[in-house]
C-alpha cells in the first residue's frame, strides 16, 4: 500500500519524504481545492518531481477545484505544463478538464478527486470508462463498503485515512458558497461547519421529517450554543490492517494547509502500522497514537469505518479547533505599550510557537506567533503544564471579551535543521518549465483557437435587466403562468404532483423514492398523453447496498411507459445502458463550464443543469460560448428553491429535525432528513424569478423551480404563483451568487 502526505510547501515536501511517504500529492498553481493556502510556483513543484523520480517516489498534482469559464485558457496552460513536467497523476473534480485532458493530454494520468463523491461500485465502473486510472473513494464510507466495492472495481483505490472531515459529502456542500459566494468546490470555503450554532426551539421531543421520534440529549443546548457540524478529525491507525485485506492502493493523509511539524508526526505515525506485521501492531499502534497526539491537530475518531453512524465523530461542545489547548485566557493589560494577557498553561508552551486566540460564541479567530513569553517579571523562553504565564498578544477587537477566548498553540517554533534532502535549486527549475512551456506552446494556442476562442467585440456583454409580460389566463385545468422560459417543477411527492397547483409546468421532477412509484398508476392516468414530461431523479448518494433497489426502480417505471430521468451523479448512466430513454443531469454534476458541458453533450444528455452557485457573468460568459459552438444540448438553471446547503451521511442525536437553527450572525437554517441522507437548508428559498428574462436572452433554455424541502402548502403554492406572474406585494428573496461573484 501506497503512503501518500500532503504537501503544502518545500518544508512540508521534506518532511513527508524525511518521515517515510511513498508519495506526495501538491496542489496545481490556482486550480487546487486548497486556494487559501499560498500556492507553490511551477519551480518547486518542477524540484518535487525530479526528486521524486530520482528516488523512486511519486507525485501527484491536485487540480480538484471547479474552473470558471474565465479561467479556462489557464487550465490549458497548466495542463499542458504539467503534462511536460511528466507527474504521477491529476486529481481532477471538474468535467470540463476531464474533457480536455481526454482529448488534448492523454499522457495525463486522471484521478476522480473525492470531490467527485464515488459511494458504490457502479460510480468507480463509469470512471473507468471516463478515463480515470484512479480514483478517491468519499469519506464517509465503512470498511464493509469499501472492500465490497474495492472488489469490484476496474480502477486502483485511494482512501483517506487521517485529517480534517467535512460533515457534508465533498462535491455536495453549498454552505459556503451560499452564505457569500466563497465556494468550498473552488477553495475557498470559509468553514460555516465549524460555527456555533442554535437551536430556536429547545428540551422537546421532535418528530423528524423521516416520521421517527428525536430525543434531545442536550436539553437547553440553545443557551450555550452548540458545534453541530464540526466533526472531529479522522484517524485509521486502527483501520489499517482492514485496508490492506481491501487490497486499496493509496493511503490518503489530508492536510495541505498544515504545518511541517504535523505533517511529519502523522506520516511517521502511519509508516509504523503499515510496516508493522501481526505480531508487531499493538505496539506499532500505541506508538503511532503518541505520534499523532503530538503532532496538534483535532480530536480525532475513527470516522465512518467501523459504523455509517459513529457516535464520537462530533464533539458538540468542542469547538474542533485544531492545535494543543491551552486554557482560556484571563485578564489582558497593557505593558510597556504592549498587552500581555494571563493563562493558566494545560500544556506546554514556548516563546516562538504559533497561537490562535478562538472568540466565543461568534468562532472568530487570529493567530500569531509567540514573540514574548513572561512569567511574573521575567521573562522566560519556556514554560510547563499548570504554570501561571503571562502572553505578549496582538491588538484584537475581541479582547473586551477575554473571558471567553480560547488559546491553543498551533505549530511550535521553527528549528534550524541541516536537511538531509537537497532538492534542486530555483533557477535551475525555473529554467526547465520555461523550456516546457516553449515546448507546449503551440499546442496550447491551437486547443485556445479550438476550444476556447476569445469573444468579438459586442459578443459577450452582459444583458440588461428584461422584464418579461406577466400573464395570468384562465384555463379550464386552472391558472397557466407564462413564463420567458420553459419551466419545470421539482417536487418531494406524486401527491402534491395530483393535488390541485395553481400553475401547470412544462415538466415535472420527481425523486425515485418507494412512495412515489407507489402512485405510478394515478400518475399515468393524469397525465395521460404528457407521460414524458415527468422526470424521474436519480439521488445524489447512493450507496452499495442500494444500487441494485434504484436499478429494479428504475426498471419498473421504464415498464410503466416512463422514458425521461435524471441524473444525480455524473456515473448514474450505467443504470440506462439497454435502455431508449431520455437523460438529462442536476446541478449537483457541477457544470461551471462550457467544456464541462461539453463533456455532457458527448455523453448523450439531451438537457443539463448548470452549476446552482453560478453568477451572472459566469452564466453569461458559458452560454454564449455554447452559442458559438453551436451546442445541441439543453442548458437549465434552478431559479428558486431551498437547496441542500449540507447533504450528509451523519444522523447525530444532538439534532432536532425541522426546528430553526440560528447562526452567529442570525442566519436560520433547518436540517431535514431525506431518505438516506440528512440535509441542512436555508429557512428562505433563492429565487432568481425576476430575471428570467436576461437569463433567456443569454441563451438559457429552461428554469427550475425546486419546491422540495420547502414544505409548501396551499397558501405558499399560491404565493410562489403570485411571484412567478409578479403580482402582489412580496417580499424580496436572496439570489445567490447570481447577482454577486462566485469566488
Amino acid at each position: 500500500m501506497e503512503l501518500l502526505a500532503p504537501a503544502g510547501s518545500r518544508e512540508n515536501f521534506i518532511a513527508a519524504m524525511d518521515a517515510g511517504a511513498d508519495a506526495v500529492y501538491v496542489g496545481a498553481p490556482s486550480l487546487n481545492a486548497r486556494n487559501l493556502a499560498r500556492d507553490l510556483q511551477f519551480e518547486d513543484i518542477q524540484a518535487m518531481v525530479q526528486y521524486c523520480h530520482a528516488n523512486g517516489k511519486k507525485i501527484y498534482l491536485a487540480a480538484n477545484s471547479l474552473v470558471r469559464e474565465e479561467d479556462l485558457a489557464h487550465a490549458v496552460k497548466t495542463l499542458a505544463l504539467l503534462e511536460a513536467m511528466d507527474t504521477d497523476g491529476l486529481i481532477v473534480q471538474d468535467l470540463g478538464l476531464v474533457c480536455l485532458i481526454r482529448e488534448y493530454f492523454p499522457a495525463i494520468s486522471l484521478h476522480a478527486s473525492t470531490l467527485l463523491s464515488a459511494n458504490n461500485s457502479g460510480a468507480l465502473q463509469s470512471f473507468a470508462e471516463m478515463g480515470f486510472e484512479r480514483a478517491v473513494l468519499a469519506r464517509e464510507l465503512t470498511l464493509k463498503e469499501i472492500g465490497i466495492i474495492s472488489h469490484k472495481s476496474p480502477i486502483e483505490i485511494e482512501v483517506f485515512v487521517h485529517g480534517a472531515m467535512c460533515f457534508s459529502y465533498s462535491g455536495l456542500c453549498l454552505f459556503s458558497s451560499f452564505l457569500g459566494g466563497k465556494s468550498g468546490l473552488r477553495g475557498k470555503c470559509v468553514q460555516p461547519c465549524r460555527r456555533n450554532y442554535t437551536w430556536k426551539e429547545q428540551g422537546r421531543r421532535t418528530q423528524s421529517s423521516s416520521g421517527h421520534k428525536n430525543k434531545q440529549k442536550n436539553k437547553g443546548s440553545g443557551k450555550k450554543g452548540k458545534y453541530l457540524f464540526s466533526m472531529n478529525d479522522l484517524s485509521g491507525l486502527e483501520a489499517i490492517p482492514h485496508l490492506r485485506q481491501a487490497q486499496v492502493s493509496s493511503l490518503k493523509i489530508e492536510g495541505r494547509l498544515r504545518s511541517a511539524h504535523y505533517v511529519s508526526h502523522i506520516v511517521q505515525a502511519y509508516r509504523l502500522v503499515i510496516d508493522a506485521d501481526v505480531a508487531e501492531f499493538p505496539s506499532a499502534l500505541q506508538k503511532s497514537q503518541e505520534l499523532v497526539d503530538m503532532a496538534m491537530g483535532r480530536s480525532t475518531s475513527s470516522g465512518y469505518f467501523f459504523s455509517p453512524q459513529p457516535a464520537n465523530a462530533i464533539t458538540p461542545h468542542h469547538s474542533g479547533n485544531m492545535g494543543s489547548y491551552l486554557g482560556r485566557l484571563g485578564a489582558v493589560k497593557p505593558y510597556q505599550d504592549r498587552l500581555f494577557a494571563k493563562l493558566t498553561l494545560q500544556n506546554s508552551l514556548g516563546a516562538g510557537d504559533r497561537l490562535r486566540l478562538h472568540a466565543e460564541p461568534g468562532g472568530e479567530r487570529i493567530s500569531f506567533s509567540l514573540k514574548e513569553l513572561r512569567k511574573g517579571n521575567e521573562e522566560i523562553q519556556s514554560a510547563s503544564v499548570k504554570e501561571k504565564v503571562q502572553l505578549l498578544i496582538p491588538d484584537w477587537k475581541h479582547l473586551g471579551n477575554a473571558a471567553r477566548l480560547d488559546v491553543y498553540r498551533v505549530d511550535v517554533k521553527k528549528k534550524q535543521t541541516n536537511e538531509g534532502i537537497q532538492l534542486l535549486g530555483f533557477s535551475q527549475c525555473k529554467r526547465a518549465v520555461e523550456n516546457f512551456k516553449q515546448q507546449q506552446n503551440g499546442l496550447i494556442q491551437e486547443i485556445l483557437r479550438q476550444e476556447i476562442p476569445p469573444f468579438e467585440e459586442g459578443e459577450f456583454s452582459q444583458p440588461p435587466n428584461i422584464r418579461w409580460q406577466k400573464v395570468l389566463k384562465k384555463q379550464k385545468d386552472g391558472k397557466n403562468i407564462r413564463l420567458p422560459l420553459e419551466y419545470w417543477l421539482r417536487l418531494d411527492s406524486a401527491k402534491t404532483l395530483l393535488g390541485s397547483l395553481p400553475f401547470v409546468p412544462d415538466r415535472f421532477l420527481l425523486p425515485i423514492t418507494r412512495a412515489n412509484i407507489a402512485y405510478t398508476g394515478g400518475l399515468k392516468r393524469y397525465l395521460g398523453r404528457r407521460m414524458r414530461n415527468l422526470t424521474w431523479c436519480l439521488p445524489a448518494i447512493v450507496f452499495e447496498g442500494e444500487q441494485v433497489r434504484l436499478q429494479k426502480q428504475i426498471q419498473t417505471l421504464v415498464r410503466s411507459g416512463f422514458r425521461s430521468f435524471q441524473l444525480g451523479h455524473i456515473s448514474q448512466f450505467v443504470f440506462f445502458y439497454k435502455e431508449k430513454i431520455y437523460l438529462s443531469s442536476d446541478y449537483t454534476v457541477n457544470l461551471l463550464n462550457s467544456q464541462a458541458v461539453k463533456f455532457m453533450e458527448e455523453g448523450e444528455m439531451e438537457y443539463c443543469q448548470l452549476s446552482i452557485e453560478s453568477d451572472k457573468k459566469i452564466l453569461g460568459e458559458m452560454l454564449a460560448r455554447l452559442k458559438k459552438r453551436h451546442a445541441n444540448i439543453k442548458t437549465g438553471l434552478t431559479v428558486y428553491g431551498a437547496p441542500a446547503l449540507f447533504t450528509a451521511r451523519l444522523d447525530p442525536d444532538h439534532f432536532q429535525y425541522n426546528k430553526p437553527l440560528i447562526s452567529p450572525k442570525q442566519e436560520q437554517f433547518r436540517v431535514v432528513k431525506n431518505g438516506n441522507v440528512t440535509n441542512t437548508v436555508p429557512a428562505r428559498p433563492f429565487s432568481l424569478l425576476p430575471y428570467l428574462g436576461e437569463l433567456k436572452a443569454m441563451g438559457l433554455d429552461y428554469a427550475v423551480i425546486d419546491i422540495s424541502n420547502t414544505h409548501c402548502g396551499k397558501k405558499d403554492l399560491e404565493e410562489l404563483a403570485e411571484r412567478m406572474a409578479g403580482i402582489g406585494k412580496i417580499g424580496r428573496l436572496p439570489t445567490f451568487n447570481y447577482l454577486g461573484t462566485l469566488e
